[in-house]
């Protein structure tokens, strides 16, 4: 798709959910609303927007494989504000998996409320911290994704992440590689490591690619079964943060400008200067 507007307008949305899925809904509308009477031309959703802390991840999964009522509100909301959503993290049945579990899905839908693409996230998280959960084991639920997945949209080349996959610079590597202006990071980032690693992971994947990058936090630091950090932040290029929140809900909105990310690569060509062909091990 050919971009017609360099300078476009995005947003990061934070949330505070409970177990209420119809809650989490509205809660969640009403910031895709404001979003778009600003202008905004792409927004992304935390990870889990919909079902954060929700037991029964596998039942969820098969009521979303067929379209469920959270994929669903993606697409009325895309289509009826005309904007283009990430919508954080689904869970959904990965029948191209060796496991039986979902994958954690991450879909986007362009202004009419079409799935334009829909990213399984890679890296699970299966970690100890000192934090009131303790031990983390995402690959008990959920089955990890094969394939980076880039987008093109009106503002941009789009590139996706989601959480934990913040860690691993090779991901951000390949996708800026392959053509990422942007990338899009949904998360549920736990409050311990938030507060030392969230920002500076978001602004070393900026710096390290000169990309975009927009990176949507679950935002309850006092939750309390799990905590997150919030900080919801997008970072241009040069690793500036243009706009950040830190804890609560809410929504912040920065401008994407290809033509100062072209300037920054024609002056600092880290594209030509790379040499894959001597770290291949």
């Amino acid at each position: 798709m050919k971009n017609t507007n360099i300078k476009s307008k995005v947003a990061s949305i934070q949330m505070t959910v409970g177990l209420n899925l119809q809650a989490n809904l509205d809660q969640a509308k009403s910031l895709i609303q404001i979003a778009a009477k600003k202008g905004v031309k792409l927004l992304v959703l935390p990870e889990n927007f919909a079902y954060f802390g929700q037991p029964k991840v596998k039942t969820i999964a098969i009521q979303e494989e067929s379209g469920g009522p959270a994929r669903t509100f993606l697409s009325e909301q895309a289509s009826k504000n005309k904007i283009w959503i990430v919508g954080g993290t689904i869970p959904v049945i990965n029948s191209q998996a060796s496991s039986k579990n979902p994958s954690s899905s991450c879909f986007v839908l362009d202004d009419s409320g079409f799935e334009v693409a829909c990213y399984k996230k890679i890296h699970l998280f299966d970690a100890m911290l000192d934090d009131s959960v303790g031990s983390y084991c995402e690959s008990s639920d959920y089955s990890s994704g094969e394939q980076p997945i880039i987008v093109d949209t009106p503002i941009g080349s789009l590139g996706l992440a989601v959480c934990y996959d913040l860690r691993f610079p090779e991901l951000f590597r390949y996708l800026s590689d392959h053509g990422a202006e942007i990338v899009a990071v949904p998360a549920a980032f736990t409050s311990q490591t938030g507060k030392s690693h969230w920002t500076p992971l978001l602004r070393a994947r900026a710096i390290e690619n000169l990309i975009y990058v927009i990176g949507s936090n679950m935002g309850d630091r006092y939750h309390k079964n799990r905590p997150t950090w919030g900080g919801s932040t997008i970072i241009d290029p040069w690793g500036n943060i243009m706009n950040e929140l830190e804890e609560g809900s809410g929504m912040i909105t920065a401008d994407i400008d290809l033509d100062y990310l072209k300037s920054l690569r024609n002056k600092l060509p880290i594209y030509d200067h790379r040499r894959f062909s001597v770290l291949k091990p």
